[in-house]
């Protein structure tokens, strides 16, 4: 198969890959506290080069590159746009930090802050988790309550606080669905400093439809291009072999 062939599949794939991220991103528009998905790719040297068996930059044809290669999905935690609700049990993070719930006994991590209250007055997640307190406890709630902007809340029990901690770096979370986030290494509580909360606010998507919707345009372009560089190289190389059959 020709080279360019390869190099085009490949194109086509990257732009596939970046098509299913841009729609999944659409498509969580308007969950609040979702972090985007940015496609990642780079580009590779030819197969001579990566085989080593010419060197890079020597100024020859091999110099023209590989294509590319898909890479990992890098996801955009910068904070998203603050709405207010005036639901006492929503509650936005403004900087730094994530809420932690229990998910059948295994920490999660989520931005999202649309909790609810059980008739037994916990708090949980919109799927029914329950939302943790900083001294690894499920909260609940008896009576009326208020949270402070550090994630101090007061009710009939008493003074609890919001369990609030990030990740030595962001790197180390993965996407498991239901907004939430697994931490693959161990987290630390936010500094006090830093903890900074809002009642009766959410956290917004950080997907801008507008944005996506002009990538999706871009993407599905050199999607359609590599494809037709696909067939190009088909149709030349049916033409060659027919030409060659027939002069033999």
């Amino acid at each position: 198969m020709a080279y360019g062939m390869y190099i085009s599949a490949e194109g086509a794939l990257a732009q596939s890959v970046r098509l299913e991220t841009i729609a999944n991103n659409l498509a969580n528009v308007d969950t609040t506290g979702f972090k985007r998905d940015l496609a990642m790719f780079q580009a590779r040297y030819s197969e001579a080069i990566g085989q080593g068996l010419v060197p890079a930059e020597a100024g020859t044809l091999n110099d023209v590159g590989g294509g590319v290669q898909v890479l990992p999905t890098f996801t955009d935690y910068s904070q998203g746009p603050m709405k207010k609700t005036g639901q006492p049990t929503d509650v936005a993070v403004r900087g730094r930090g994530f809420f932690v719930v229990d998910r059948s006994g295994e920490q999660m991590l989520t931005r999202a802050g649309n909790f609810s209250i059980t008739g037994e007055g916990a708090l949980t997640t919109q799927d029914g988790y329950p939302v943790m307190s900083e001294e690894g406890t499920p909260i609940v709630l008896t009576g009326p309550f208020q949270f402070g902007e550090d994630g101090t809340f007061q009710s009939g029990d008493g003074v609890q606080k919001l369990a609030m901690v990030e990740p030595a770096s962001l790197g180390d979370l993965s996407k498991v669905g239901e907004n939430l986030f697994l931490p693959l290494a161990p987290t630390q509580p936010l500094p006090a400093d830093q903890r900074s909360v809002a009642q009766g606010f959410l956290e917004g998507s950080g997907t801008s439809a507008v944005r996506e919707m002009t990538e999706m345009i871009e993407t599905t372009r050199a999607y359609e291009a590599n494809v037709n560089m696909i067939r190009h190289h088909d149709q030349i190389y049916g033409t060659l072999i027919s030409r060659v059959l027939k002069v033999g």
